[in-house]
């Protein structure tokens, strides 16, 4: 095969797979990208500066890449040939001072979003911020709302435009909290109180879900987030209150290894049942 068709079928192979991430990023709705509360938007927007960023870098050399590869070939006689040649003040400038700006760029950013988006860092609100304690299992979420005495398996609910403060631990390995679509995730391991502030802007269900591998069940760790009225959550936590008690003793038994639970509701009998969880691991103390 000729020289030419080889590069014309390089840059075609590469035409077509951009064409594909295009055309699957249309048709597929990637949570990430597609943020519902403030946190996320935030975030999102920071991948997208970041990638932008470095797109500078990664085009022109894909670009010059099929030149050079064009250019130079074996059949092409036109090419200059200059073995002599073995420096350029332009080309080291180029390809040392553009990324090292884009270099600095991305610190100064990181720098700020670490700082604008701590995971610890409150939302500022006109609404009151709902607490909801988040406990890792084998392979479920218990979700615990010690002010509205109420627990929940694999489900949480909360008022739309209203700031969550979770607090985050694990009675199972190492895990991770994340809803995807209104923030980064956090890690959730036993005898550790981890927050995280996050805030839905639109109501609606949103997918939550272990991303960090932790056994057997991990697949079937997931949960919906629902974002709703006042009134609805309101409601909601009314009737989960006539649903069966859960204390301690209840806990230990919902603490027992299971796949793919269905989504179960508490009256909270205990409301110290988080910090329970949290001294199940704490070394006894010396008399």
């Amino acid at each position: 095969m000729k020289a030419k068709y080889k590069a014309t079928l390089v840059t075609l192979f590469f035409l077509a797979l951009i064409g594909l991430l295009v055309i699957y990023m249309c048709s597929h709705n990637v949570v990430v990208l597609n943020p519902k509360g403030f946190i996320g938007i935030k975030e999102r927007n920071l991948i997208l500066t970041a990638a932008g960023l470095m797109m500078i870098v990664i085009i022109p050399v894909f670009i010059l890449t099929l030149v050079f590869s064009w250019k130079y070939r074996d059949g092409n006689t036109k090419a200059k040939y200059t073995p002599e040649w073995e420096h350029s003040y332009v080309a080291e400038s180029v390809w040392w001072g553009v990324p090292f700006v884009i270099i600095l760029i991305l610190a100064v950013i990181t720098w700020k979003s670490s700082h604008e988006l701590s995971p610890f860092k409150p939302i500022q609100s006109e609404n009151t911020p709902i607490e909801i304690q988040a406990v890792a299992l084998e392979w479920k979420w218990l979700f615990i709302y010690p002010d509205q005495g109420i627990a929940t398996v694999n489900y949480i609910q909360f008022p739309v435009d209203t700031p969550i403060n979770f607090e985050i631990t694990a009675d199972a390995p190492m895990n991770s909290f994340w809803i995807p679509q209104l923030g980064g995730q956090i890690y959730a391991m036993p005898a550790m109180r981890s927050k995280l502030h996050l805030i839905a802007n639109e109501e609606g269900e949103y997918k939550g879900r272990s991303s960090n591998f932790s056994g057997e069940g991990f697949s079937g760790m997931t949960f919906v987030a629902k974002a709703s009225s006042s009134d609805e959550f309101q409601t909601w936590t009314s009737e989960a209150k006539r649903s069966p008690n859960l204390d301690f003793n209840q806990y230990e038994e919902l603490v027992e290894r299971s796949s793919n639970n269905p989504v179960a509701l508490y009256k909270l009998s205990d409301a110290n049942l988080f910090d329970q969880i949290l001294m199940k691991y704490e070394p006894p103390k010396e008399n």
